[in-house]
């Protein structure tokens, strides 16, 4: 079998329309998997003088990644442009670009397993509560944060929520999750609550622009609101409430499973309502939970280290 000559732009131009087409992956992750492929072709092309996207070779693919360590890219991210080169080289392998698999035989190298941070309930409870309801946008604003937590949901999917996958009567909401993968998460009676109270006084005054219609969070001029919008909302309202860990809404996320966990939920129930992929994503937030418990053991423990300290003779 021939090789098919081809050129960097026209690779990943056609790479693009696969990741979107045959793979069906967000608008997001295409984004953030050219990102990386066009990291990596700026350095063959600059570093190794490889010209043909079908050409490069596993010793270059090596050398990138000692690139990528010299300039301080964390091991996660390591991985997660590698697995992109892995993506691009099996497209490349379907159109014939490439013939060999370069990446077959690299090793990745081993992820940080980094726990992410955790609000508690209370402080959960009081950024809520810190939005400011005299303003106009107050009850959309805090029937956001309502749903994020209620439903552990990406912000992604919070900000594309349709008000028809709404069941009030059921109380689920159906999710369009990561590759169009719908799935279906209970919600709590203070979220839907709450956004009864935003259909009410915020939303029931605003024209929805066309394409718009069905979507549930919208800003004053009828659009939905965009990932930046909510990320600036909620460090606000947490700056209010004087919260000072680092916010996020992957924050509310990471604390709506750690404590749905800490409460003896299911793992895999847990897993479907996240929208996980692999139970091994899921399996991060059992390691929070044993730091919950091991954090209440040396605090309440009558023999633990921190009591026997406090115990110690003078």
């Amino acid at each position: 079998m021939q090789r098919i000559s081809s050129d960097w732009k026209s690779a990943i131009k056609g790479y693009e329309t696969y990741l979107a087409l045959e793979r069906g992956l967000s608008a997001n992750s295409t984004v953030a998997y050219l990102r990386d492929i066009t990291k990596f072709r700026n350095y063959c092309v600059e570093h190794e003088s490889v010209k043909d996207p079908g050409l490069f070779q596993m010793e270059h693919i090596e050398r990138y990644l000692g690139f990528l360590f010299d300039e301080g890219i964390a091991r996660n991210s390591q991985s997660r442009m590698l697995s992109g080169i892995r993506s691009f080289c099996k497209y490349l392998r379907v159109e014939n670009i490439m013939l060999g698999n370069p990446v077959e035989l690299v090793e990745a190298p081993k992820p940080q397993r980094k726990l992410p941070d955790v609000l508690t309930v209370d402080e959960i409870s009081a950024i809520i509560s810190a939005v400011d309801l005299s303003r106009r946008e107050g009850v959309r604003n805090k029937a956001m944060l309502e749903v994020l937590y209620s439903c552990g949901l990406r912000v992604t999917e919070l900000c594309e929520l349709q008000l028809s996958k709404v069941d009030f009567i059921d109380r689920v909401v159906q999710i369009v999750g990561k590759g169009n993968k719908e799935r279906i998460v209970p919600i709590g009676s203070a979220a839907l609550g709450a956004i009864d109270d935003y259909l009410a006084h915020y939303r029931a005054d605003i024209i929805a622009l066309k394409g718009h219609e069905d979507t549930l969070f919208l800003g004053r001029q009828g659009r939905g609101l965009s990932r930046q919008m909510a990320f600036t909302m909620l460090r606000r309202v947490a700056i209010h409430a004087k919260v000072r860990k680092n916010i996020s809404p992957h924050t509310f996320r990471h604390s709506f499973a750690t404590h749905l966990l800490e409460a003896g939920a299911d793992l895999r129930a847990v897993q479907e309502m996240l929208g996980h992929a692999q139970i091994a994503t899921t399996e991060i937030y059992t390691h929070l939970d044993r730091r919950f418990l091991r954090d209440q053991i040396d605090s309440f423990h009558p023999r633990s280290a921190n009591k026997t300290q406090k115990m110690a003779p003078q």
